[in-house]
């Protein structure tokens, strides 16, 4: 169970689960509205070709691009250590402020330009209406998308442990025949390779890269839909260890563990990979399990 200190699951800030939560926000939160004017009494928004409805339609989109810069720096912090779980309801409470505030700016400006019907009730008693309207129009979108990626990425972890369904010339068994068998995200298997022709693998946003010597023993590479972190999951008792956040690699196509002042970096036995740092994070790990090989 993740706790409120955890480190945010990495599924939750990809591009594509952003994007999708910015897009499924925009249109609850018009669902919100238009299901809203009939019976709001405070509410000026109103539908219809008139002033009050360009009001309503520039409040939408002034409010739309706050949420979308919101997401857009959210994506750049993504590989802070620091954003933790809490950090990230603060961050969705954050933006549901954002927008009742802007709800109030709205609110009086309309009205000293006579667009809108003033509205008697304090500012402090309209931010608290407001504040409610925007934390159902944003936590509802984002706590359905946050499940949704979440039971993605638990069914991804479980495909690619699932070698029952693998269609292969021979029965594939982890570990034992020395097989890597990767799907995509959508559950597809898109990559099968013998564990002696795999080097490493490395992540590349919502992507990886995995690095192999094909049957002319030349260095390719494959490129699939997947999180690093699932094959770390799934693949923890094989040979492939987690040296990096953004690297896996095969302990036994390891040369030279060389230290350097920064740390330790892989070298492997061939020169068609340039070396490799390890992080500070998976040092130990990486060493333990290169003495026992």
């Amino acid at each position: 169970m993740i706790k409120l200190g955890d480190q945010l699951p990495r599924y939750l800030l990809g591009a594509e689960p952003i994007r999708t939560t910015v897009v499924y926000t925009a249109l609850f939160s018009l669902l919100v509205i238009l299901i809203g004017i009939p019976f709001s009494a405070d509410a000026w928004f109103a539908l219809g070709a008139s002033p009050a409805f360009s009001f309503t339609l520039a409040f939408v989109l002034v409010a739309a691009a706050v949420v979308i810069a919101s997401r857009s720096l959210m994506y750049r912090c993504r590989t802070l250590k620091s954003f933790t779980l809490l950090g990230y309801i603060a961050w969705n409470a954050a933006e549901a402020v954002a927008v009742a505030l802007l709800y109030v700016l709205f609110t009086r400006k309309g009205a000293e330009l006579g667009i809108i019907a003033a509205d008697p009730r304090e500012d402090s008693t309209v931010f608290l209406s407001a504040l409610v309207y925007s934390a159902v129009c944003l936590c509802v979108p984002f706590a359905f998308c946050a499940l949704r990626f979440a039971l993605q990425d638990k069914d991804n972890t479980i495909r690619l442990m699932n070698y029952g369904n693998v269609v292969s010339d021979k029965p594939a068994v982890p570990y034992t025949d020395k097989r890597i068998t990767l799907f995509d995200n959508n559950g597809v298997l898109k990559f099968s390779i013998s564990s002696d022709s795999l080097y490493l693998i490395e992540s590349d946003d919502n992507y990886i890269v995995a690095w192999y010597l094909d049957s002319a023993g030349e260095m390719k590479q494959y490129m699939l839909r997947c999180r690093l972190k699932t094959v770390e999951d799934s693949f923890s008792d094989s040979e492939l260890v987690r040296c990096h956040r953004k690297y896996i690699v095969n302990i036994r196509k390891i040369s030279i563990l060389k230290s350097e002042k920064e740390g330790y970096r892989i070298e492997f036995d061939t020169d068609s990979l340039e070396s490799i740092p390890i992080s500070k994070t998976y040092e130990q790990a990486v060493l333990a399990r290169f003495n026992s090989r």
